[in-house]
């Protein structure tokens, strides 16, 4: 071992000093150099290990020389204070601390990790307990050793929800879905209950108005502002009318069937007819129409409300402002290529159990419960092909387009009948008016800057307070700056939403198959394509970077 004499701390004892006669003490060793370092006045210094290894050469080579009567000099180990490493995560949402045990030198105190949350800005989220844990765990480690916990956290934000309308009162489509039980507990599918009807001062719907939702912040004191819910207006339609106790409440004020609305809801007349044929004529009602019986072939039945029909639809035309629901069947044939017998057309929902040869067209959902068979389907909304438990709904044949998705239990058929199925067809639409909003956001920040810069260059208000003309003139700045920030928040609010709807397009968009999807179906969502080769048993189908990702881990 070398001499104990040949170290020594620096006077301002910050190092420790090495010094040697190269031709008296050598040659040496890293190894006995570092040993030197664990006498116990000096082991809690940070060897340097790189001046060691230098030092080493240096001295060896000397040995036996000239130059090797003379004494060399290292500085091979120093001290260092405790170490504080804060790191921000990119969204400024967390800090994580780093604390490294001190090498003889001065120990972390509460104070240097105040100075150093000063120093990155981290004055929100800040746990206490986990600093006084962090501070007690590295008092215990040994030099040079580390520790580590995420010591801040900020807090999200909360959207606003958004406006909703609840519905009080059962509508004539649901009647599909709640078929009467029979006092033995079996089901009776031809009877689908009595005529759903209200009264004046019933409970139509009730409004639940949007949140502005929750401000949160980042780990800088920064405010996270929430995007506020979208408000809905709650319209009056005939025969309705808001509570006086509520205005958020729409009740009846006639007697009648209730028809639902995108606003809200009306009652309507109800015209009630066995049959619709060539002896009863072509049908066109202000109101709803309740067809007890069935409708012929070549019959056309429009009506401005919902139009009801409890039997069958064959070779026929319906148009409703409102929804269409058959009880049983809506049957046509092919008369030629893409011309089919029977047309429906409803500004709300299209509902049946069975549906063949037919062309569908709907604002809202399509909603069949047992099968669609080779008919024309469109839809603003979603088309769903299932009982109400998932065990039976086939989609075969035919084109089916529906904007927000498709659900059936099964598509397609073992004999690989070609059926094409559209949805999401809409994002570049979005992105479009996303972009005319960005647009029209940016040019009112602009013109709110310059009529700022305008105001603030008005002279003092002694200089015109009373001159009328300029009064006028200051007025109509105010207000023209009042309205574009009203314009600007409205706009931004939509355009916010419109840049959730469209970021999570795909996602909520897409097709679900409960059961089966067979070969010879044609999956179209927005641009990706795929024509199914083989079966696939349950799962969800989605564009994914522009190409079609079936998902088999959901079960339905």
């Amino acid at each position: 071992m070398l001499p104990p004499e040949l170290i020594e701390l620096s006077i301002d004892k910050k190092f420790i000093e090495f010094k040697l006669l190269p031709n008296t003490h050598g040659p040496i060793s890293e190894e006995a150099v570092m040993q030197l370092l664990t006498l116990p006045e000096f082991n809690q210094l940070h060897p340097l290990e790189n001046i060691i290894q230098k030092a080493v050469v240096q001295v060896n080579q000397l040995c036996g020389q000239d130059d090797g009567q003379f004494e060399q000099f290292f500085k091979i180990a120093e001290r260092i204070d405790g170490q504080i490493n804060v790191k921000i995560a990119e969204d400024k949402m967390s800090a994580q601390m780093e604390l490294t045990a001190p090498w003889g030198g001065e120990k972390i105190t509460i104070q240097n990790i105040l100075q150093a949350l000063k120093s990155s800005n981290i004055c929100m989220g800040l746990s206490k307990i986990k600093i006084q844990t962090l501070l007690k765990e590295i008092s215990k480690k040994q030099p040079g050793e580390t520790c580590e916990c995420i010591i801040a956290t900020g807090k999200d934000c909360i959207h606003g929800v958004n406006a909703s309308l609840e519905r009080k009162v059962p509508l004539a489509r649901e009647r599909l879905l709640q078929p009467q039980e029979r006092e033995d507990g079996t089901v009776d599918m031809h009877n689908l209950g009595s005529v759903i009807m209200v009264d004046p001062k019933d409970l139509l719907l009730v409004k639940h108005p949007a949140t502005m939702g929750t401000s949160g912040y980042n780990i800088h004191g920064e405010v996270l502002s929430p995007i506020p819910g979208k408000d809905i207006s709650l319209k009056v339609g005939d025969g309705t009318e808001l509570c006086s106790s509520d205005p958020n409440q729409l009740i009846a004020s006639v007697s009648g069937q209730p028809v639902e609305t995108k606003t809200g809801m009306l009652v309507d007349n109800v015209l009630n007819i066995k049959d619709v044929d060539v002896g009863y004529g072509n049908v066109d009602f202000k109101g709803s129409i309740l067809v007890t019986g069935d409708v012929h072939e070549g019959m056309v039945v429009k009506s401005t409300g919902d139009i009801t029909i409890m039997g069958f639809v064959d070779s026929a035309t319906l148009i409703a402002e409102g929804d269409v629901i058959v009880s049983k069947g809506i049957i046509g044939r092919q008369l030629k290529e893409k011309e089919l017998s029977t047309k429906i057309r409803a500004n709300g929902q299209i509902c049946a159990q069975f549906i063949q040869y037919s062309d569908l067209e709907a604002q809202g959902d399509i909603l069949v419960t047992k099968q669609l068979l080779h008919s024309y389907t469109k839809t603003k909304q979603k088309l769903t092909v299932s009982d109400p438990k998932g065990n039976r709904g086939d989609l075969v044949g035919g084109i089916a387009k529906a904007d927000n998705g498709v659900i059936a239990v099964i598509i397609g058929a073992t004999a690989g009948t070609k059926t094409e199925v559209f949805c999401a067809m809409k994002q570049s639409e979005l992105r479009h008016q996303l972009k005319e909003l960005d647009q029209s956001v940016k040019a009112m920040v602009v013109s709110l800057l310059e009529l700022d810069a305008k105001i603030n260059k008005l002279p003092p208000k002694t200089e015109w307070q009373d001159d009328e003309m300029m009064l006028a003139q200051v007025e109509v700045m105010f207000e023209e700056k009042e309205q574009l920030s009203t314009r600007r928040n409205k706009e931004q609010a939509e355009h916010d939403h419109l840049e959730l709807e469209v970021n999570n397009y795909y996602r909520d968009h897409h097709v679900e198959a409960h059961k089966h999807i067979f070969p010879n179906v044609e999956l179209h969502i927005g641009p990706a394509f795929n024509r199914t080769q083989r079966e696939h048993g349950t799962c969800m189908v989605f564009n994914q970077d522009q190409e079609l990702t079936f998902d088999y881990s959901t079960k339905h």
